[in-house]
């Protein structure tokens, strides 16, 4: 079922539309055969990218969509409807882009960033380690200087896009505690850079998920974004409007969810009547709508805040823990609503309830997102 979207203009509907339009004759029609199989889907970012998908929120100037961020969050929603995994990557493209956009020199954009912006790359985030995953902080993949360049060692984790993507945003140690790590642009193709296997994960299986491996990798200096020790702000900051993307890829997952529930709902029959005129069933598909349509608000309510260059840090964590602990639960209802058909891999909503749940770990963990939020209410 289509949202009926309230957006800032005319060409924000057009851009809707046309997202739509995408995602029902490219994502939907191959989604459900990629993610059984397990196979990415060549030449799908590619057409994304073409469409301009990849860069709406960032500056035209550099090449992006220079679309507000409300809108920009509203496409991955349309996209995540239909394909969560896809969506999931494009919000950390646009994630990886973020540090060279804000913190890059005016020489390091002019170089970068069109690439980047073009649709012709995509990108990924490269922040975890085995041992460092909501603890920041405690990473160990080292770079030193050496004159001209820096070599890297060590090992990077939970790879959206890893071995596929064409940069890498990467974080590692420079000096020593949390003011000793520093930020890098990674080319894909680095000397003394490889990947893992793909893990074996519970959904999102149609993009891979890698570990990344470091050994004696020479860098150029000149990839070095912001300055060394500003690592962590980078990462801090680019993960504030990460945490919004997954909160609309959350969302995405539970309409689709509900919209699969309510067909479904309007079609079977029991005892003479449709299931959707037993108001057991009818209260609990009234209480999916309602958590949608409560999540949405919440996250576009911090993307406002961001387009007005208000502080929302604190507000993309209740979008991220809100939006999140909908999909789980909206998904969960979904195949309840379903009954024994929907605990099959027949029907989509045991999919969704398999996507939503990672939604609630990644981009810092729903329990990190309640500690963010306490923080801001201590005097």
């Amino acid at each position: 079922m289509a949202v009926d979207r309230l957006l800032p203009s005319a060409e924000a509907h057009e851009l809707i539309a046309l997202t739509r339009d995408i995602a029902d004759k490219l994502l939907d029609p191959i989604v459900d055969a990629h993610e059984k199989a397990e196979t990415y889907p060549d030449g799908v970012f590619a057409q994304l990218g073409a469409a301009g998908l990849l860069s709406l929120p960032q500056p035209e100037e550099w090449g992006g969509g220079g679309q507000p961020f409300e809108v920009y969050l509203q496409v991955l929603e349309e996209i995540a409807a239909r394909w969560a995994a896809v969506a999931v990557a494009v919000s950390v493209h646009s994630l990886s882009s973020h540090p060279l956009l804000t913190f890059g020199t005016d020489e390091q954009k002019s170089r970068w960033l069109p690439g980047m912006l073009s649709g012709a790359q995509i990108g990924a985030y490269s922040l975890s380690e085995p041992q460092a995953g909501s603890d920041a902080a405690a990473l160990r993949c080292a770079a030193v200087r050496h004159d001209d360049h820096y070599v890297i060692n060590g090992s990077k984790s939970w790879i959206t896009h890893g071995g596929v993507a064409d940069f890498y945003t990467l974080f590692a140690r420079t000096g020593d505690g949390p003011k000793g790590i520093s930020c890098f642009l990674v080319p894909g193709d680095l000397d003394g850079l490889s990947f893992g296997a793909p893990e074996e994960k519970m959904g999102l299986h149609a993009v891979p998920t890698t570990a990344a491996f470091y050994d004696d990798a020479r860098l150029d200096a000149e990839r070095l974004i912001g300055v060394e020790g500003q690592g962590l702000s980078i990462a801090f900051s680019a993960l504030d409007s990460g945490r919004l993307g997954i909160a609309a890829v959350a969302v995405g997952i539970a309409q689709a969810a509900l919209d699969e529930a309510t067909r479904y709902a309007n079609e079977r029959t029991t005892f003479g009547r449709k299931i959707i005129d037993h108001q057991g069933l009818a209260f609990l598909l009234a209480d999916m709508s309602a958590a949608v349509v409560s999540a949405r608000a919440t996250y576009l309510d911090a993307a406002r805040r961001r387009d007005q260059g208000l502080p929302y840090g604190a507000q993309a964590s209740v979008a991220k823990l809100v939006a999140t602990d909908a999909a789980m639960k909206v998904s969960t209802d979904a195949v309840q609503v379903l009954g024994g058909v929907g605990y099959t891999r027949d029907f989509r909503p045991e999919r969704y309830m398999r996507e939503a749940k990672i939604t609630q770990i990644f981009e810092g963990t729903n329990q990190i997102q309640r500690l963010v939020i306490a923080r801001g209410l201590s005097s």
